[in-house]
């Protein structure tokens, strides 16, 4: 157990994507950052994600001023952190180095000090662009290991692919599956190494045999991301704390639980009992805590779950009794590695608080929110909602069949559609796989990168016409066009680096964006032309009283 340990800060980005949609104003944002200067967290992830395009979308402001108004205000009290997809960047098709590049480039120019890079497959091919030219820009990459579990594969899918001539492992995901992703990664450059669950499938065994695997194995810094969507996140947060994990990642008090990470003023509790310090600076988290208050209210419209926690400000109000010797149960659990009972007492600690409950729902079927969440939205849509279930129980074959990809974006999103392709399929009684995504078929072609499993080639035959894996080529990558706006004064749409950048990564929602800002540009020379035209030129006044 070390010591000391450093607080990433999700508030910012994961912490309102993963609670209300990515919808906070940049004026929201601003009444909090001279409270987050006195923080100190260690980091603050802000940036990346679904912060660009949500912002563009929904609130008509640019993600580039975001960052920047939030780097000049944070200075360097706290390193500011992105998240990358790699290769992916942000949309579906790997990106030419040159994207990359600029991407990567503009963030660190603009206030990013970290990159957190990861790849949906795992695949570290992916990824070495990126950590290349974030060093290059004077960077640090974060490399993630996206952290999944096996498929539940029943007895009949078993029968099934034997029959095919088809072997499934018994293990896929295993300890030292991840350990041999940080190993890779660590030799070719990581500055940090995170294990990413982003639907918070790592539970407190599986954290605490993982960190000190990872810390005996290699020597950069350990970073654990969760959630708490199932009820595992803060347990796990608490055997990776007593196993050694240099950095976690949490979320303040307001904004934290449920789809999110575990808050920061649980994580502080735990770390003052174990005697490990954090830095953070308390007084002024409470104070960013009041005004999420206040903020979460105004956010109301896309808070799902409307269940805020229960009044509570840290290093002011005692820790009330029925509460402490939750965290002292569950710390005692911890240090003699009684993870059922970590598990228990961190969920009755969370419940004390009034954090909502763990989802059972996705804990059974093993998927992240989103994805459990999109699935029901397709059928309803459809109005076979009613085959729910049975999409659930196609979601492991599917995600065989396509070489069991962890499920996180965009892999989680193009497995969860082609369940829900395959219970059309079963309902109209024509085969699986009838009915396919262009991204499943890209998927299993191989133009998303190597898959953890080999695709069986008459599979990928079936899918793609082909039984060969046919790699994404980006030297066919089309740049976005910067069309010339006529009526607007003959200027480029895009105007800078920066917003070409917007354009080559967000083009459907970047042009109605960049559109309005060239309006507007355009109607403020208009006023002013027709301001000056309208003054009486002084010589015409001579002559005129002449």
């Amino acid at each position: 157990m070390n010591s000391q340990i450093k607080i990433r800060d999700l508030t910012l980005r994961d912490g309102q994507q993963s609670q209300f949609a990515t919808r906070m104003t940049q004026d929201q944002v601003d009444r909090i950052l001279p409270y987050y200067k006195n923080a100190r967290f260690y980091a603050m992830e802000v940036w990346g994600g679904a912060v660009p395009d949500s912002i563009m979308r929904f609130l008509g402001e640019n993600p580039w001023t975001r960052l920047e108004k939030i780097k000049a205000e944070i200075g360097d009290t706290s390193q500011l952190t992105a998240l990358s997809r790699g290769r992916n960047l942000f949309g579906y098709n790997p990106y030419p180095d040159k994207v990359i590049d600029g991407f990567c480039h503009y963030s660190i120019e603009s206030g990013i000090d970290i990159m957190r890079i990861f790849d949906a497959l795992n695949d570290i091919e992916n990824m070495k662009s990126t950590i290349r030219f974030v060093h290059q820009y004077k960077g640090l990459a974060d490399c993630a290991v996206c952290y999944t579990v096996d498929p539940k594969i029943t007895r009949l899918h078993q029968i099934k692919s034997l029959l095919s001539g088809r072997y499934i492992p018994k293990k896929i995901f295993t300890l030292d599956y991840f350990v041999q992703k940080a190993r890779q990664l660590a030799e070719i450059g990581a500055d940090i190494i995170t294990i990413k669950d982003m639907a918070g499938l790592i539970d407190p065994r599986s954290a605490a045999e993982l960190i000190r695997k990872l810390k005996d194995t290699v020597s950069v810094p350990i970073n654990l991301h969760t959630h708490c969507t199932p009820g595992y996140g803060l347990g796990s947060v608490l055997m990776a704390m007593v196993s050694g994990v240099d950095i976690v990642d949490t979320v303040l008090w307001n904004f934290a639980g449920g789809p999110a990470a575990p808050a920061f003023e649980l994580v502080q509790i735990l770390a003052d009992k174990l005697g490990i310090s954090t830095d953070v600076n308390i007084e002024a988290t409470r104070r960013i805590n009041q005004e999420l208050l206040t903020i979460r209210q105004e956010l109301s419209a896309f808070d799902n779950l409307k269940q805020i926690p229960r009044p509570f400000e840290l290093g002011i109000d005692p820790l009330p009794g029925e509460a402490e010797v939750l965290f002292d149960a569950a710390i005692a659990a911890a240090r003699r590695d009684d993870f059922d009972t970590v598990t228990r007492e961190t969920q009755k600690i969370e419940a004390f608080f009034h954090f909502p409950p763990p989802d059972e729902l996705v804990r059974k079927a093993q998927l992240p929110g989103g994805m459990y969440s999109n699935m029901i939205s397709q059928l309803n849509a459809l109005k076979l909602d009613h085959l729910f279930q049975r999409a659930l129980e196609l979601v492991p074959q599917v995600r065989l069949d396509a070489g069991c990809p962890p499920l996180v974006t965009p892999t989680s999103q193009i497995v969860g559609v082609q369940a829900v392709n395959c219970v059309i399929d079963e309902n109209k009684k024509v085969p699986h796989y009838t009915n396919t995504s262009v991204q499943f078929v890209n998927l299993v072609k191989g133009s998303y990168g190597k898959t953890p499993l080999p695709i069986a080639p008459s599979f990928r035959q079936k899918i793609s016409g082909s039984p060969n894996e046919i790699p994404y080529d980006t030297s066919g990558h089309q740049p976005q066009k910067n069309p010339t706006l006529a009526n607007l004064g003959s200027v480029k749409l895009a105007q800078t680096p920066r917003e070409e950048l917007l354009m080559e990564l967000f083009p459907n929602v970047a042009q109605p964006f960049l559109s309005k800002i060239r309006e507007a540009e355009f109607a403020s020379i208009e006023k002013e032309r027709l301001k000056n035209s309208a003054k009486p030129d002084l010589w015409d006044v001579l002559a005129d009283w002449a």
